[in-house]
């Protein structure tokens, strides 16, 4: 009779399997966009002009689908009505809980920007530093739907791990500070990435339960990210001129639909499994694609090295660790 009731019902465990799951592809899908992008901003010689283009085909994919389904219409319309009176909408929304837009926009830029010289594992691992350690403090403070999640003994033994992952796998790189000053970028675009998860679970939520809400928050999303990279973008038109052609290969120009699928899955996963085991999920997907990216499409000349696979190892341990209380709960 115990066992009964402090077992999870399976409906439960299989939408933490699933949520789980999914975050995994989250984070492969983010490792093909940064070599995507990475090398657009090597070709363009202009990281934030790709940046632009991955959000500009981004939220042309989004609009059109807008356009087409009148579900993500009415859910768009909720998060105004929302931001206009949060006192009377479903569990409030703030103005600022809607520019999570903006991390994606940084995150992305610093792909352009990094990953062609230090290549995509060691871009990908410094992302995890940042975000380890982010997503369970804005877990604890309840930033995303789920609420605050309490700093459980596994959870931080879990992020620990991640971490000790990461120092591991950049354990060669060590003797070229240059390369290790620029993963300085994308580490902070970790830390923004866990806040930008929970306020974009948060938007997907007021929108609605089902999968538009999700789809809604990812227009939102890439509207915000849009305006500020043009913003960005034309400062440094004024000041470093024109980008070099835009070049031919078309698969240069899917880092924007990859984008589209993995911030609107992350608004609708980050509710069922909370941020931090969302950030583990998507971490441990991350380290994975990334290291056969360096194997076999390397963007950089960079060698995978035993570090390397050993840090994949452990931050799939630090998933696994992590997530037992979400799938014992």
């Amino acid at each position: 009779m115990t066992t009964t009731a402090t077992r999870p019902p399976a409906s439960t465990r299989q939408h933490h399997l699933v949520g789980l799951t999914a975050a995994f592809g989250i984070g492969m899908l983010f490792a093909i966009q940064s070599r995507i992008n990475g090398e657009l901003g090597d070709v363009l010689g202009d990281g934030v002009a790709a940046a632009l283009i991955s959000f500009g085909t981004g939220l042309l994919i989004l609009l059109i689908g807008t356009a087409l389904i009148p579900a993500v219409r009415r859910s768009l319309g909720k998060v105004w009505k929302a931001i206009r009176e949060p006192v009377r909408a479903h569990g409030g929304l703030r103005w600022w809980q809607c520019i999570g837009g903006l991390a994606g926009a940084y995150l992305v830029a610093t792909q352009s920007i990094t990953v062609s010289v230090i290549g995509v594992a060691v871009f990908t691992v410094a992302v995890v530093a940042g975000q380890a350690v982010s997503s369970l403090v804005v877990d604890r403070l309840g930033f995303g739907p789920a609420g605050p999640q309490p700093f459980t003994s596994l959870r931080v033994v879990g992020a620990l791990i991640a971490l000790v992952a990461v120092v591991l796998a950049v354990s060669d790189q060590l003797n070229h500070p240059a390369g290790l000053l620029l993963a300085v970028l994308p580490a902070l675009g970790g830390v923004f990435t866990a806040v930008q998860q929970a306020i974009n679970g948060r938007v997907a939520r007021t929108a609605s339960p089902d999968a538009y809400g999700a789809v809604a928050a990812g227009v939102v999303n890439f509207l915000v990210g849009l305006a500020a990279l043009l913003v960005v973008f034309l400062a440094d038109l004024a000041v470093r001129g024109a980008p070099h052609h835009l070049p031919s290969n078309p698969w240069l120009y899917l880092g924007g639909a990859c984008g589209v699928i993995f911030i609107s899955a992350a608004a609708a996963v980050v509710r069922v499994v909370g941020v931090f085991v969302l950030g583990l999920g998507t971490i441990a997907g991350q380290l994975i694609a990334s290291l056969f990216i360096d194997l076999f499409l390397p963007a950089a000349d960079k060698a995978v090295t035993f570090p390397v696979v050993a840090g994949t190892v452990l931050a799939l341990a630090a998933v696994v660790i992590a997530a037992v209380p979400n799938l014992r709960r």
